[in-house]
């Protein structure tokens, strides 16, 4: 489940990336394609750091409290 949230904030990430590409070259409204260039950001920022594996020896938050 969590392969197929990273992948559509991957492809929403890439889409307001191009977006406020797109929207800055036009020049019409400046300040909205910064916002969508600073979301696209924060979801690329978000990928990397769900993405990053953990050592074999740690676990999750959620599995300490089962136990």
């Amino acid at each position: 489940m969590s392969d197929l949230v990273l992948s559509i904030l991957m492809l929403a990430g890439a889409a307001l990336l191009a977006g406020g590409i797109y929207i800055l070259r036009k020049g019409n409204n400046k300040q909205q394609g910064l916002l969508m260039l600073a979301a696209s950001l924060v979801m690329f920022g978000n990928v990397a750091i769900w993405s990053i594996p953990l050592p074999e020896g740690d676990k999750t938050p959620d599995t300490k409290a089962t136990e």
